[in-house]
């Protein structure tokens, strides 16, 4: 059932909220989505006035009406847009934020839980960690996404267990009508376990102008490992807010990879990490090549709590056509993270005169006995080098891309997955010799 109104869509939502009826969830889920609603309803959408969105306004998207909570029709859905080649992966769908388990590829596992969040409220790990970090985050659109999520997944990975592969997660965007989608996420990965997860954002032909705002919770308790991929090659009518909130334990691993691509309009990624414990290990990567009028915005923040812990963060801009890229990355090492080992880099490559890059880097050092360092490069193409190249017979469009791999290709050696490091590397190429 949709709702559409004449209105903008802070009106909807908050309209949509004050309107809905009791429902039988528990006293907990109730109240974090009361609590939530006020913090939105007082602080409202943010603005350029806001520092943190000070490059990414998001007006245009906002000051319209959409459909809330439309009905999913797979019939006739095609997926193979988000499929990777030579990938052997346990394969979930999402379209519109909620779970088919008549398209998904999920045999039994033994160790495994992925359920809807609806079902998941009476699950122990679900209610032990259910908007306990994200909403502790400024960013207001978490607030928004925990009062009125409508959709999502509980992964649950048990104690000791190595998945034999990774899980994909399809995000499939479709609808006839403008519409908006809130999709929330928890994943819980108990001690000693192992779990590789790659999500990949699609949208399906004929799509509708749509707009989703995604959360997602992940909690890495001690000695487990998470590899992470983020593939975003939705088409241009689709627009994302996604927001990433990672608490790690002891002796715990997580790396994030996030590669977002020519196509979807807008793109805003908050990925945010909290090492709360000693001897904890974290490394996010990006590549980021747009085109058109793209914004892909990436603002990351990596907390050190606890002392000797280690963290490393490297993301690459290639912005072309009049494309923007943003990149604001925060690394905090607090009073009490003696002995912290931090690394943050950040380098673009504008290849368009029309384009534009803005970049933060930020470090805030409160311990005395650490190791950290940051740095940015921007620079344009380098038309010396191809001609260089060209003079040598090789062809232009060539050059152009040995020039980007050599630029970009550094970062893809750092992930752990060969076909997926394979299918990224192919698909920049893909998409310089089409734009």
């Amino acid at each position: 059932m949709s709702t559409l109104v004449s209105e903008s869509l802070l009106q909807q939502v908050l309209g949509a909220f004050k309107e809905q009826s009791v429902s039988d969830e528990p006293a907990f889920f109730t109240a974090a989505r009361q609590q939530a609603f006020e913090r939105f309803e007082a602080a409202g959408f943010p603005t350029v006035k806001n520092e943190e969105w000070k490059y990414t306004n998001i007006h245009s998207i906002i000051n319209k009406p959409y459909a809330l909570d439309v009905d999913v029709d797979i019939e006739g859905l095609d997926f193979s847009a988000g499929e990777i080649p030579n990938l052997d992966a346990y394969r979930i769908i999402l379209v519109n934020g909620q779970y088919v388990l008549a398209v998904s590829e999920l045999e039994k596992v033994k160790g495994l839980v992925v359920i809807p969040m609806d079902d998941a409220v009476d699950e122990p790990a679900f209610q032990s960690h259910f908007a306990r970090y994200a909403d502790k985050s400024d960013n207001i659109m978490v607030s928004l996404n925990t009062a009125a999520f409508t959709n999502g997944v509980f992964i649950h990975l048990k104690k000791g267990v190595v998945l034999d592969k990774p899980i994909q997660i399809i995000h499939v965007a479709t609808g006839k009508e403008d519409f908006f989608a809130q999709t929330r996420n928890l994943v819980v990965v108990e001690p000693n376990a192992e779990l590789e997860l790659i999500e990949s954002f699609i949208t399906a032909d004929g799509t509708a102008s749509n707009v989703h705002n995604k959360v997602s919770e992940i909690v890495v308790k001690e000695n487990a490992k998470i590899q992470h991929y983020y593939l975003q090659v939705a088409e241009s009518v689709s627009r994302y807010f996604n927001h990433t909130e990672v608490y790690q334990e002891k002796y715990s691993l997580y790396n994030n990879y996030n590669c977002n691509f020519p196509g979807a309009s807008f793109i805003r990624n908050n990925i945010n990490v909290r090492l709360d414990a000693e001897n904890v290990e974290s490394h996010l990567y990006g590549i980021n090549l747009t085109a058109g009028e793209q914004l892909v915005d990436n603002h990351t923040v990596v907390d050190h709590l606890k002392p000797h812990c280690e963290s490393y963060e490297w993301y690459k801009n290639i912005t072309q056509d009049k494309s923007t890229a943003v990149f604001n990355g925060k690394i905090f090492v607090r009073e009490d993270a003696q002995k912290t080992n931090a690394f943050q880099q950040n380098n673009n490559m504008l290849m368009s005169d029309s384009s534009a890059v803005y970049t933060k880097p930020q470090l805030e050092i409160f311990a005395d006995d650490v190791k950290c360092s940051h740095g940015c490069t921007m620079g344009q193409f380098d038309n010396e080098a191809l001609f260089y190249l060209r003079a040598r017979g090789i062809g232009e469009e060539s050059a152009r891309i040995l020039l980007v791999h050599a630029f970009a290709f550094d970062v893809t050696t750092r992930f752990s997955n060969e076909v997926v490091r394979k299918y990224v590397e192919e698909l920049v190429e893909e998409c310089l010799r089409t734009n």
